[in-house]
């Protein structure tokens, strides 16, 4: 198993790591009904607000999705297509083509800010920008991207089986064994 203590880490910006996309507002009263996410800065369901039917400029899929307003710093995973509010900002890794290991490693690392800012300190462009990441490095002092994607595969994994494992003790054919 993977072990975030046997790796070494260095400090990245943030605009080294990622390309930056602002969203752009979408007011109530303009939105339109339907299947679509809309992202805006809350803290919970996925950053989904909405659902519509509008498009515009910010959307896009595979990209964290990084509150600079309300819930400030909380990001999230978007693999689907989807609508950005212009509260929230679209990373995008630069180096390698992200996937969901690399967005969720990289999730929790940018989640380390958010002591750092608040309603009167907001996580803006040009903070972001400049606001540092500590990341494992490969053999050339690169992200190690690969580490990673593994990492969290091997924890989705582990999580996974820890559910098979509890199914498999609580249940049986026919019906439910009683713990």
């Amino acid at each position: 198993m993977l072990d975030l203590h046997d790796r070494e880490w260095k400090e990245f910006r943030i605009c080294d790591i990622f390309i930056i996309k602002a969203g752009k507002r979408l007011t109530k009263s303009d939105m339109t009904s339907g299947n679509k996410p809309f992202i805006g800065a809350t803290d919970n369901n996925n950053g989904i607000t909405e659902f519509v039917s509008n498009t515009n400029g910010s959307e896009d899929c595979n990209v964290l999705g990084v509150n600079y307003n309300g819930s400030v710093v909380e990001n999230f995973y978007h693999p689907y297509t989807c609508v950005f509010s212009d509260d929230v900002k679209r990373f995008q890794t630069k180096q390698v083509q992200g996937n969901k290991y690399i967005y969720l490693f990289m999730k929790t690392v940018i989640l380390q800010q958010k002591c750092k800012y608040a309603y009167g300190y907001k996580f803006n462009e040009k903070r972001m920008q400049k606001q540092s990441l500590l990341l494992p490095v490969d053999e050339s002092g690169n992200p190690d991207y690969a580490f990673m994607e593994q990492y969290i595969k091997e924890r989705e994994q582990q999580i996974v089986q820890n559910y098979i494992n509890y199914i498999g003790n609580n249940t049986q054919i026919g019906g439910y064994n009683t713990p």
